[in-house]
This record gives C-alpha cells, structure tokens and sequence, in this order.
C-alpha cells in the first residue's frame, strides 16, 4: 500500500482547489458566452430558430415565438424563398452547422407593397401619357361640337365634357403620384381657390340636389394654388359620390374653417354614405367606389404634407376630414 506523504496531499488538495477553480471559471465563461448569443439573437429584428436534428428547439428570439405556427410550415432549402403567412410576406434563410439548423423569417410585407405600388405607379403612368393625346383631342373637339350641335343636343355634349374631365383629373393625378409632388408657394385669397372649385364642381357632374356650404370669409393661404386646388376637390368629389351612393335626394357639402394661430384649419364633411375599410384609406390604388383610382386621398395627404400640413379623420365628426396648413 502506497503511503502519501502530507506534502503530497497539499499538492493533491491544491491542484483539485486549481482544477474547481478553472472549471468554475471556464462554465461562467460559457454561461457569458450563451447569455451573449442570446442576446444577439434576441436583438436581430428577424425572427430566428436554431432547431436541433430531432426538431426539438435549441434557441429562438422573441420574434420567433409569436410565429411559432410559422415554423411548422418551413424547411431547409439550399437557397433562399418566400412563403406567405396570415396575410404577411416572410422572407425564409436557412443554414446547418453540425448537427443544428437555423432558419431566420424576415417580413417583407412592406417591402413588397412598395414594389407593387412602384410597378403599379409605373404603369399607370405609361397608360396616362399613352390616353393624355387622345383625350386632348376629344375635349377640343367636344367643345368645337357645342358649338355647332342643335340646342337639343347641347346637353349630350355637355356630358361628353364632364366625363372628359374626369378622365383628366385621373390622368393628372396618376402622373403626379409617379412623380411626386412639388409644391411652389406664393400667397393667395381663399376667394380664388373657393371660384376654382365652384367650377371643378361644375364640371365634376352629379344628379342629385347637393348644397355646398363652403367659408365666405376671404383669409389669405400660402402655398401651391394648382395644387391645394387639387386636394380640396379631391375631398369634394369623394364628398358628392358619397351623397351620390346614399339613399337620399339631397345632400350637404359643408366646409368648416378656423385658424389657432399657427394653422388654418379646415374640416371637410358630408351627408352621403359612411366611409368603408377607414385604415385603407390613404392607401394608394385602394379605393371602395366604384368611380375611384384610389389616388385622391393619398396625394392629398402628400399635397398636404408638402405644405407641412396633414390630413387626418375628424375627432368628433362622423364622415369627416380635418386639413391643417401652417399660417406662414
């Protein structure tokens, strides 16, 4: 029997002390190490799944467990693919490492509508110039025609008019949304932008008996004319198709205004039909009448914020839109 001296067994009991030691600090080391990685996962804004070869998870990120029924719909794949999930786009990545999988679902829902709107707008615009020539010569001809037609007819030519300039109020309005908007300021009276649109409103057409009520007090606007023209008509004829669609014989198109100050304040209203599908409203090609581009409402909102103004639905007023413009 082999007999161990005390030296010995200081040395024995210091090399274990040593050992616990470096074990102790190599597994807090590991612990730091897994705690950093989750993190790191954690902070990726995609959400991320290491799956062990079993299929049992390994590690996920928040992200990833919202979309845990995401994960049953997906597979390794050599290359990159889409999938589309509860009305969402998700870009799927996959890679192995020994014996883990790791897949990361990356949302490109709004990414891809902005591809779609560019596309669309892109289309829109080539068919917009292609129409804009032919439409030019109609309307010269149609007011050449009303000239000579019998005054029995006069009233067909008129309509011919009318849906001409409809036709050029979509035309304008796809190639500004293609473009973007603009905006050259100088300072006007209310007074000349109230006569511009008594005439759109004129020329815009509609069978029913409609009152609009719009400020008779004249103020000064800084701004774009053409354009504000634009944005108040375009609330103005969504405001006449909404009476048009209603059930009654008559209708109002009330225009409020104040100022605080720092803004004018307008809040645009109607008698006609409730509005429909509220959070598609300022959506681009998104429209729930029948008479829509679904442009109207997005470029005012971009005419509006080109002013440094908004749009937005009333508070307190049901079928109602308030625009505020800085007072300059």
């Amino acid at each position: 029997m082999t007999t161990i001296t005390p030296e010995e067994l200081n040395v024995l009991i210091e090399q274990t002390y040593k050992v616990e030691n470096e074990f102790n600090e190599l597994k807090a080391s590991y612990a730091h190490l897994q705690d950093t990685v989750e993190k790191v996962v954690e902070f990726l804004p995609n959400a991320v799944w290491i799956v062990n070869s079993d299929n049992t998870i390994f590690l996920q990120n928040s992200h990833a467990r919202k979309l845990w029924e995401l994960l049953k719909l997906l597979e390794y794949r050599n290359d990159d693919y889409e999938i589309k999930f509860k009305s969402r786009s998700y870009l799927i990545k996959s890679s192995t490492y020994k014996d883990k999988i790791m897949l990361s679902a990356t949302d490109i829902t709004e990414q891809k509508r902005k591809e779609n709107l560019a596309t669309m707008g892109q289309m829109a615009a080539h068919l917009s110039h292609e129409i804009r020539n032919p439409i030019g010569a109609i309307s010269l001809m149609s007011s050449t025609l009303k000239k000579r037609v019998i005054p029995e007819n006069i009233s067909i030519v008129e309509e011919i008019q009318k849906s001409v300039y409809r036709i050029e109020r979509i035309i304008k309005s796809t190639l500004m949304f293609s473009k973007g908007v603009e905006v050259k300021k100088r300072a006007f009276q209310w007074s000349e932008l109230k006569e511009a649109l008594d005439m759109s409103i004129e020329y815009y057409g509609f069978t029913k008996e409609i009152e609009f009520l719009f400020p008779q007090d004249d103020f000064t606007l800084m701004g774009d004319k053409d354009l504000l023209e634009m944005l108040f008509s375009n609330f103005i004829t969504n405001a006449i198709d909404a009476i048009e669609s209603d059930e009654n014989e008559d209708g109002i198109v009330k225009i409020l205004y104040k100022n605080d100050g720092d803004f004018h304040i307008f809040e645009i209203y109607d008698t006609g039909v409730a509005i429909e599908d509220k959070k598609d409203l300022f959506e681009a090609f998104k429209s729930t009448k029948i008479k829509g581009n679904g442009l109207g409402l997005v470029l005012s909102r971009q005419i509006a914020e080109a002013h440094a103004g908004s749009v937005k639905l009333c508070n307190n007023l049901d079928k109602c839109f308030e625009l505020k413009l800085p007072i300059l």
